[in-house]
C-alpha cells in the first residue's frame, strides 16, 4: 500500500505544528520551509483538515494555523483518513457499504490476509498521535530552529 504525497504531507504539517507551537499561529511559509513543501500544496492539504476539524485558522498578518485539540488527541489514522478515502491496503477490503461487492468474496483466501493487514494498519495509525511523534522526534534528536519571526530584528 502506499499513501498519496497528501497524506503523507498533511501527517508531516501536522506534526510541524506541533512539534514547532510557540504558542501564536503557524504560518504556511513557516512549514513550507521547514518541511519542504510547497505553500500551495499545503493550502490544498489545510483545506481539508480544516474541513475535518484538526486544525483552526486565523487570518491576518499575524494569522496562519493552529491544532484545534491537543496533540494527543489528534492521530495519524484520522489524518489520513481526512486525505484518502480509506486506509485499506487493497479495494476488496473496504466495507461493503464503500465499495461493489467482490465476486469472489466468498471465494478468496487472499481478501482475508488484505482485511486483517487493513486492520492491524488502522489500530496501529489509530494508536499513534501526533504528541507521539512529538516524543518521538525528541528522542531522536530533531532540534527546533530559533523563531524566524524574530531574526529579521537582529
Amino acid at each position: 500500500m502506499r499513501l498519496s504525497t497528501k497524506s503523507r504531507y498533511g501527517v508531516r504539517a501536522l506534526f510541524d505544528i506541533a512539534y514547532h507551537f510557540k504558542g501564536h499561529p503557524t504560518q504556511i511559509k513557516e512549514i513550507s520551509r521547514r518541511e519542504g513543501i510547497t505553500p500551495r500544496y499545503l493550502e490544498q492539504i489545510f483545506q481539508k483538515l480544516k474541513k475535518a476539524g484538526m486544525v483552526k485558522s486565523i487570518r491576518g498578518p499575524k494569522g496562519g494555523y493552529y491544532l484545534s485539540r491537543p496533540p494527543e488527541e489528534i492521530v495519524v489514522g484520522d489524518i489520513i483518513r481526512a486525505m484518502e478515502e480509506s486506509i485499506e491496503p487493497v479495494y476488496c477490503a473496504r466495507p461493503t457499504r464503500d465499495r461493489k461487492k467482490c465476486r469472489r468474496e466468498s471465494k478468496c483466501a487472499a481478501q482475508v490476509v488484505w482485511k486483517e493487514a487493513g486492520q492491524r494498519l488502522r489500530e496501529y495509525l489509530d494508536s499513534t498521535s501526533l504528541g507521539t511523534m512529538c516524543k518521538i522526534a525528541r528522542d531522536i534528536g530533531i532540534g527546533k530552529p530559533p523563531d524566524s519571526r524574530f531574526m529579521d530584528a537582529i
